[in-house]
């Protein structure tokens, strides 16, 4: 019979199989707990931060500065440190706010009428086009344009060679085009879809600004709108519509259509989806091209250049203007930038959320 050996079996000290500890150099680069970052590691991570801050506030910081800044702590520059480097002053801001404040509130006046109405509007037309481009299925036929734009070459001679008044050449160009539509609309084959709209769109904004400002120019001067808020605003949203239906398109896109569909089997009309689902739960979207497309509205010179008066000047103009025959009067120019981006600044701060949530929606797309 075998004998069983019921003793128990030594267990080794726990002494004797410790790891051992790191030093003080490897507990540098070790987390001292999960989800934590090391030591170095958050030093190069929060350093990194640290710099990249300090080069993107100090232009604000350097606007600032120059804005309290005589001529002559300027020109004997660079002078960093108000009551150390130099003595500030408040020449800079006594003249733009009070010798010369018509010429300063007029400018701030126009631009933020022109920017903000232009944006809104450009944001309300693309944002329908987008979420159309999104939700129907076009299928424009190719004969069909050719055709369009060939009327539109004919009404264009016939205002520019015979002097048709451009009302009847337009109204005779629509006339022309659905009768001639209507007869042999139904041969052409060939016919484009969605994605090649949205090319059309965006590839508008692909053209340099400067090739159509003099025709733009003659537009609104055959018009009578020259030197008006009207031809700013239109101008304005025109150019930016492209972008926001590039923009939006994608937001457009990630909404389920469930929630659409749903209530259309309610009796919801297509505006009524469009402006009380579609819209709200796309805010991050339009606050993130909305701001966007305002900065540029609120910084365009070329068209601004080309189509403003006296009367209608813009602020990127009347900063421009402080390069005189003197040479660039810095502190003036940095008193006027300085209150020309704290309207943009302040949107930004409150709707940095949205703004926050629309451009990580946006960056899948880029």
């Amino acid at each position: 019979m075998t004998t069983i050996d019921r003793r128990p079996t030594p267990v080794t000290s726990i002494a004797h199989h410790t790891m051992p500890q790191p030093g003080p150099i490897a507990r540098l680069f070790e987390p001292r707990r999960i989800g934590k970052m090391s030591p170095m590691t958050a030093f190069v991570v929060y350093g990194g931060l640290l710099f990249w801050t300090v080069i993107v506030v100090f232009p604000l910081y350097w606007l600032l500065v120059t804005s309290v800044k005589l001529p002559i702590d300027v020109n004997e520059g660079p002078r960093y440190l108000p009551f150390i480097d130099f003595q500030p002053s408040a020449h800079a801001w006594r003249y733009v706010f009070i010798d010369i404040g018509g010429d300063t509130f007029r400018p701030y006046v126009n631009s933020l009428i022109i920017a903000t109405v232009s944006t809104v509007l450009a944001m309300l037309v693309g944002s329908m086009a987008a979420y159309a481009l999104v939700r129907i299925e076009y299928r424009p036929s190719l004969g069909s344009i050719v055709m369009f734009l060939a009327c539109l070459a004919a009404a264009i001679v016939a205002v520019v060679a015979a002097g048709v008044p451009w009302w009847i050449a337009a109204v005779g160009l629509v006339a022309v085009f659905l009768l001639l539509l209507r007869a042999i609309g139904r041969r052409f084959q060939r016919r484009l879809g969605n994605a090649d709209i949205q090319f059309w769109i965006i590839s508008q904004r692909i053209l340099p600004p400067v090739v159509v400002a003099l025709p733009i120019y003659v537009m609104f001067q055959n018009l009578g709108l020259l030197n008006t808020r009207t031809a700013f605003i239109i101008t304005y949203a025109t150019i930016n519509l492209p972008i926001v239906v590039w923009l939006m398109h994608d937001f457009f896109a990630s909404i389920p259509i469930d929630l659409e569909e749903s209530a259309q089997l309610d009796g919801a009309s297509r505006y009524r989806i469009f402006f009380d689902i579609v819209l709200p739960l796309a805010k991050p979207g339009i606050a993130a091209t909305g701001l966007l497309v305002l900065v540029l509205a609120w910084n365009e010179y070329l068209l601004a250049l080309f189509l403003s008066g006296a009367d209608v000047q813009t602020m990127p103009l009347l900063v421009a203007a402080q390069n005189a025959t003197r040479g660039p009067q810095w502190w003036y120019m940095s008193v006027l930038i300085v209150i020309m981006i704290v309207p943009v600044v302040t949107i930004a701060l409150f709707l940095q959320r949205l703004i926050a949530r629309g451009l990580l929606v946006g960056s899948v797309k880029g």
